[in-house]
Formats: C-alpha cells, sequence, structure tokens
C-alpha cells in the first residue's frame, strides 16, 4: 500500500476551471499519479445519476492505467460500480462500518491530530490521510494546518501504517514531507489547476521518489 500511496490525486469536478476532469485525470495518470481519487463536493458537485456516469467514466481510466479508483465519502457509490475504495472523515461513515460492507476493498481514514489518530479503528483501515498539512482553498471544510506534527508523532509509535500527507502541498515541501515518515502525498491543485498538468504530475512525481531514496539512504546509514 505505502509504493501505492507515492502520488495521490484527489479531484472532482469542481475542481477543474481550465479543462475538462476527465482531460486533467488522463494526462495525470499519464504521467504518473499512483492512486486517484473522485471527491465530488461543493455547491456545483454533480450529483445523482450525472455523479455515477462520471464515476464510471473516471474508473475505466484508471483501470486503463492501473491505478486504483477510490470515491470519497460515498460508499453506495463504491459499491454500486464496484471502486477500488473508499476514503472517510472524522465524521463520515464510522471504519468498522466502511469494513463491513467493503470487506475486501481500500478503505482510507483521514486523520489531523494525534487525538484523531488514537481514537480511530486503524486495523480496518489500509492507510490514513495527515493533514492538512498547509493551508489549503481546496476544502470548504478543512481544518486548522498541522504541518509534519500529526506524522512524526504518529511515526513514532507506528512505523508500520501506511501515511500520505495532504493539504496546500507543492513539490517544494515534498522532501520535509518525507522525511517526516509520510510515504507519499495528496494533491488536488497542484495538478488541477496547474498550467501543464503532464509536467506538474511529473515533477512531484520525481520530487517523492528522490525524497524516498534520500530516506532510505538515511537510514541505512544510521543503522
Amino acid at each position: 500500500m505505502k509504493d501505492t500511496l507515492k502520488l495521490y490525486f484527489v479531484c472532482g469536478t469542481v475542481d477543474c476551471s481550465r479543462k475538462n476532469i476527465l482531460t486533467v485525470v488522463e494526462e495525470a495518470l499519464q504521467a504518473g499519479i499512483t492512486l486517484f481519487q473522485f471527491r465530488e463536493k461543493g455547491f456545483t458537485a454533480l450529483q445523482g445519476k450525472e455523479k455515477i456516469a462520471m464515476a464510471k467514466q473516471l474508473q475505466i481510466l484508471c483501470k486503463q492505467y492501473q491505478v486504483p479508483f477510490i470515491i470519497d465519502d460515498d460508499i453506495d457509490l463504491v459499491e454500486l460500480i464496484d471502486a477500488d475504495g473508499l476514503h472517510i472523515g472524522q465524521n463520515d461513515l464510522p471504519v468498522d462500518e466502511a469494513r463491513r460492507r467493503l470487506p475486501d476493498k481500500i478503505i482510507g481514514l483521514s486523520v489531523s491530530t494525534m487525538a484523531e489518530y488514537q481514537k480511530s479503528q486503524l486495523s480496518v483501515v489500509d492507510y490514513i490521510g495527515i493533514g492538512p498539512f498547509n493551508p489549503t482553498q481546496s476544502k470548504a471544510d478543512a481544518k486548522p494546518a498541522v504541518g509534519n506534527r500529526t506524522t512524526k508523532a504518529v511515526r513514532e509509535i507506528n512505523q508500520d501504517i501506511p501515511i500520505v500527507a495532504i493539504g496546500g502541498i507543492t513539490s517544494d515541501f515534498v522532501h520535509d514531507i518525507i522525511e517526516s515518515g509520510a510515504d507519499g502525498i495528496a494533491v488536488i491543485s497542484a495538478i488541477s489547476k496547474a498550467n501543464h498538468i503532464v509536467d506538474a504530475t511529473r515533477q512531484l512525481r520525481y520530487e517523492v521518489e528522490k525524497a524516498l531514496v534520500n530516506r532510505q539512504k538515511h537510514s541505512d546509514v544510521t543503522k
């Protein structure tokens, strides 16, 4: 799972002002994202049959590139189209209920603070998304930025759980994020609002891979 989290692209139609979401996602897939989440929220978000139809089209694209397709906070849609997994927040469907309904799917959980981490049923989730790293405009309900604090604290007590950092992340922050213990980054606007999506995606993937190599070298030296 950790390798799958290297470059996690989260996107919905409301995040794509420059191009159609299908074009944005396909370019990101071509350029090296390792996981995709369809997060369709906001005032102008698709609903009902339109949302289902879009999810199916995005799922087809992800299958073509062999990238897992995750849906945010809509377990019924995951079941309906047989998506690869579900991502939920602290105030969404309880994770034990999600696991009961999705025994073989990827389940991710958002965590912001150590208090949230400690109260979460981590035995039934496949990864945690920690953030927001920086203040972000992509989520209207975003919590205060936590930087690397929570990631470092979690890694001190749990070396095994897959962690992806999210929230206001650009390539400038990748090294510090990976150094703190995250296995990858999740981004929205860094890709969806980029002038050149392929170039932006490749740069992010390059920075993640470089940071992971550097962390491993440092780990080998200190053993």
